[in-house]
């Protein structure tokens, strides 16, 4: 089973037959709980269990709501009234296929991704997270045409739920992505959804100085190379904090991964506020959901940690395929991502939280109401 980004899809047209399929679907379910199948079939691919992927999905698939009537046609000048307008994503989606029709995906992505970048928090941050996945998929797989139309599945959903996150302060700081999410602070009501819990983060005493205390990138490459710190300091925060939310803090390490993901794509001068918006959209869905903590604890192993074996990451992805639930996969990917990059132990110690906490069960519950 090969665990690593990077590797080819088998030739057998898995990954297109199953994305064809969910394309006949909603992006939601219930009114308000996001489809997780496209992100979930690419992770069962990419990790070598193409041949469940469609037993999977007849389990997940009777959960899903046919796609929602369009309502009418958006265009180059009437766009931005529909902006965040959950009503009118089939119209999203037929708006960003035609924006791919003819045109290179990465030019309509740089074109699209500082618009749609503020709005990272929209539906818990699926859109992004789906979007990633279809970024990996048309970078390092082939431009089939279901993968393209999956990116514009995805941009659409992203659009229809863009929810900007608020009045965000930059990093201007001197802490690392990992000291800086240990002092996060949680918001004072810790309930209800996403949406009311992030509502509360301006008036979170202690909130603007956390978001600001990350270190500013000093250019591209360090830009990326402090996202991918971002996402690996929110997998160990999830190994040890996942019992609060195993669901909900999932996203923390998932959504900054699919920036990451994408940065590739990007022209460069997109690299700084993808970092930002990332971080921001990490530390927020921390504060949302974990308990509080003053610095990483001190149980935590030192030193330069040991490559991981290659078949403690089959076994760890073989579990998550197993255990089923969408979540518990996505986070596998990722912690899969951290561990491959880092060596850390927390990276398969987080992995194996998920298919502990998570209810194992491949129709599980999706994000709870936002």
């Amino acid at each position: 089973m090969d665990t690593t980004s990077g590797s080819a899809y088998p030739t057998d047209g898995t990954l297109d037959e199953a994305l064809e399929r969910l394309h006949a679907r909603g992006p939601e379910f219930h009114g308000y709980l996001s489809n997780h199948g496209p992100m979930a079939v690419e992770a069962l691919v990419r990790h070598g269990r193409a041949g469940s992927v469609h037993r999977w999905l007849d389990a997940y698939e009777d959960r899903l709501e046919d796609r929602p009537r369009a309502d009418s046609a958006l265009t180059d000048t009437n766009w931005r009234e529909a902006l965040g307008d959950p009503r009118r994503v089939t119209d999203w989606t037929a708006y960003m296929g035609r924006q791919l029709d003819g045109r290179p995906w990465r030019e309509v992505l740089a074109e699209w991704w500082p618009r749609l970048l503020p709005g990272i928090a929209g539906a818990a941050t699926h859109p992004v997270i789906r979007v990633g996945h279809a970024v990996r998929t048309l970078t390092e797989d082939g431009e089939e045409e279901p993968r393209v139309a999956e990116l514009a599945h995805a941009l659409g959903y992203w659009a229809a739920r863009h929810l900007p996150l608020g009045d965000v302060p930059a990093p201007a700081g001197q802490d690392g992505p990992e000291a800086a999410l240990w002092e996060v602070p949680p918001v004072p009501e810790q309930e209800g959804g996403i949406r009311q819990r992030l509502a509360q983060l301006a008036e979170t005493p202690g909130w603007p100085a956390a978001a600001a205390a990350l270190r500013p990138a000093a250019g591209p490459a360090d830009a990326r190379a402090l996202l991918a710190e971002v996402v690996a300091a929110a997998t160990v925060r999830y190994a040890v904090d996942a019992a609060a939310e195993p669901v909900m803090l999932v996203h923390a390490a998932t959504a900054p991964n699919a920036v990451l993901r994408t940065l590739p794509a990007l022209p460069e001068h997109l690299w700084i506020p993808s970092l930002y918006t990332a971080w921001a959209a990490s530390a927020a869905v921390t504060a949302a959901y974990a308990p509080r903590r003053t610095g990483r604890p001190r149980s935590a192993p030192t030193g330069t940690p040991a490559p991981p074996r290659p078949d403690a990451l089959a076994d760890a992805f073989e579990r998550a395929a197993a255990h089923g639930d969408a979540h518990a996969i996505k986070l596998t990917d990722t912690a899969l991502d951290v561990a491959v990059a880092t060596g850390l132990p927390e990276a398969l110690r987080a992995a194996h939280q998920a298919v502990t906490l998570i209810p194992s069960e491949s129709r599980g519950p999706g994000a709870p109401k936002g």
